[in-house]
């Protein structure tokens, strides 16, 4: 099982470095191997390490003052997941987190596809509030909101540098403030940091071999793959 959860650490050591899609293979192995609502304890210490890891390439592009406007809707976000987690059992987890693995999966497909329709939706109060919730309801029950955010960044006409940098800094943020929410609800403990532990030098690894294979590996070829693999994952979480 550690050897299984060791790819994982290792799919999500590369997605930091120019696949984020990969993310996904970490959340179905973790989910399968100890359970979906344990994965989402375990797998946030994971995402904190590569977080410290890779800001200092992008701190240059952003000030913290950027990632305000996001900051209010996606607390908010937070706190309905933490509701979320706090009452539903296992398989609901499991569905729930396939649901938004579909839903993710949906979103980046019209990213990529209807790239203009998205450019040209209004940057109002209410998608800002909207966004923000999604944000941070999907990465507190599933960590994974980095879809969510792309669209927020394309429909803000973010240059790529921005993009990277403040993302860089938000999610470092809130990874750091969902700590004690998941550490109340028992998520994050003594056994699964121990796990983190054993798993570091695999993301290590994931993030040295990841910045090799970007320049190696066609992107378009690696996006259809990963397109399939996403929707394998999230329909198996969502009706196992």
């Amino acid at each position: 099982m550690i050897a299984l959860a060791s790819v994982g650490a290792f799919s999500l050591g590369i997605s930091k470095t120019g696949f984020p899609g990969l993310a996904l293979v970490n959340i179905l192995i973790i989910a399968e191997c100890f359970g979906a609502k344990a994965s989402v304890g375990i797998i946030l210490p994971m995402l904190i390490l590569c977080d410290v890891l890779v800001f200092p390439f992008f701190r240059k592009y952003a000030r913290w003052a950027d990632i305000l406007p996001l900051l209010p809707a996606t607390l908010l976000g937070l706190a309905i997941g933490y509701f979320l987690l706090d009452t539903i059992d296992d398989t609901t987890a499991r569905r729930v987190i396939g649901a938004i693995i579909l839903i993710l999966l949906a979103l980046q497909l019209l990213r990529e596809y209807r790239r203009q329709f998205l450019e040209n939706l209004p940057d109002s109060r209410w998608f800002l509030a909207g966004s923000g919730l999604a944000i941070g309801t999907s990465t507190m029950v599933a960590n994974a909101a980095g879809p969510v955010y792309s669209i927020y960044a394309l429909v803000h006409r973010m240059p790529k540098e921005a993009f990277l940098g403040v993302a860089a800094r938000f999610f470092l943020l809130i990874n750091v403030l969902k700590v004690p929410l998941l550490g109340q609800l028992d998520l994050i403990h003594g056994d699964s940091l121990k796990l983190n532990l054993l798993l570091v030098p695999s993301i290590v690894l994931g993030i040295l071999i990841g910045r090799k294979l970007i320049h190696l590996v066609p992107q378009r070829i690696f996006e259809w793959l990963l397109y399939i693999f996403s929707l394998i994952a999230g329909l198996r979480l969502l009706l196992a």
